[in-house]
């Protein structure tokens, strides 16, 4: 009986549409952001930290802009690992060329500089879309992986060719380096997280938001109807590299602490964003932080669930992990094509009827 619309008289259009309707969905999810906020840094530590709660949220980041980009504007793209690259590279040149500039403006500056190369590669889909899209940002990104192992001046003439993250702090408590502690790291990402998801929501339902589903949903009809294609797919380019771009800023920089282009950043990255989006579910917010739980968080669990607590060898386990996921993956797909988001609307959706039949 707690997820209910009885009661819930709204008094104005604002209130009809936020984006938590009912009273007992608003009291759930704000109390998980307390949590997330004020208890979880209490407790987190080193595994934590590296293995589960830091890398979910930058790839949820990194779902976040594939999904403004493929689920609401319909743009395919395989180019996201590259896109990963720019920010971390950009990232990383702000930061050992301005050693007192501040590490969150060095992020953000990483996402503009990774928004102005997504614009110039999304130039294609003003021309091409579905499959013919999709192999030219695949071209992206191996142009832009092939460009940072080419020019010495990328990472600083490095003879390993790797970068590393120099030692940054906000308010004097390090957030990158090797003295940076597991709560100062998560909050951060975490913080970040928040503060673009927040943005994303409310820019999706807005006049440019409604342009971009207008232009996946029928493009020809779109135009007709006054929506510039230009305006409408450059800015879903851009705004999708600029999350991607941050994300690789942080994956680099509060994450992994040194990267190599071609093993942090190669193709797989690119599948991965995709698969999240896909498994949680196109043109939705909450999609993405399903898809990215799914695909970092699942094997996790099985991985400690078969190693950690059956004994099984630790080769063993990663075959079947493998097989699991990707058996899930296809049921996923099989039963709710439209992902996790889609399961979860149709189960709250029973629990408002619950037990009614109708």
């Amino acid at each position: 009986m707690l997820y209910r619309e009885a009661g819930d008289f709204k008094t104005s259009y604002a209130a009809d549409l936020q984006t938590f309707p009912i009273k007992s969905e608003r009291i759930l999810f704000w109390s998980f952001t307390a949590v997330a906020f004020l208890v979880v840094p209490f407790f987190i530590n080193d595994y934590w930290e590296k293995s589960i709660l830091v890398p979910f949220l930058v790839w949820s980041m990194v779902a976040l802009g594939l999904n403004i980009l493929t689920g609401y504007c319909g743009q395919v793209s395989l180019g996201t690992g590259g896109f990963m690259a720019v920010g971390a590279f950009a990232c990383y040149k702000f930061m050992t060329a301005f050693p007192d500039l501040n590490i969150m403006i060095c992020i953000l500056l990483s996402g503009l500089v990774t928004a102005g190369v997504g614009v110039l590669f999304g130039l294609p889909s003003l021309r091409i879309k579905g499959f013919y899209l999709a192999v030219a940002t695949l071209a992206a990104q191996f142009f832009l992986v092939w460009m940072f192992n080419k020019f010495a001046w990328f990472y600083n003439y490095s003879a390993s060719g790797q970068i590393s993250a120099p030692e940054r702090s906000i308010f004097g408590i390090a957030v990158t380096g090797p003295n940076s502690a597991p709560w100062a790291t998560y909050l951060t990402c975490l913080t970040i997280v928040f503060v673009f998801a927040w943005v994303a929501r409310n820019l999706t339902r807005g006049r440019v938001g409604r342009s971009w589903m207008a232009m996946r949903d029928m493009d020809i009809a779109a135009e007709i109807m006054g929506v510039s294609p230009f305006n409408a797919k450059l800015s879903a380019f851009a705004v999708s590299s600029f999350y991607i771009g941050i994300a690789g800023a942080l994956f680099f920089s509060v994450y992994l602490g040194a990267a190599e282009v071609t093993e942090a950043f190669g193709i797989d990255k690119s599948f991965t964003a995709l698969f999240m989006v896909i498994i949680g579910g196109l043109g939705s917010i909450l999609g993405s932080f399903l898809g990215a739980a799914f695909i970092i968080l699942f094997p996790v669990l099985l991985k400690n669930l078969m190693v950690g607590y059956l004994g099984w060898p630790t080769d063993l386990a990663a075959h079947f992990q493998i097989m699991i996921v990707g058996g899930l993956i296809i049921f996923f797909l099989i039963v709710e094509p439209h992902g996790l988001a889609q399961l979860w609307r149709l189960a709250k959706e029973k629990l408002r009827l619950w037990p009614f039949p109708y």
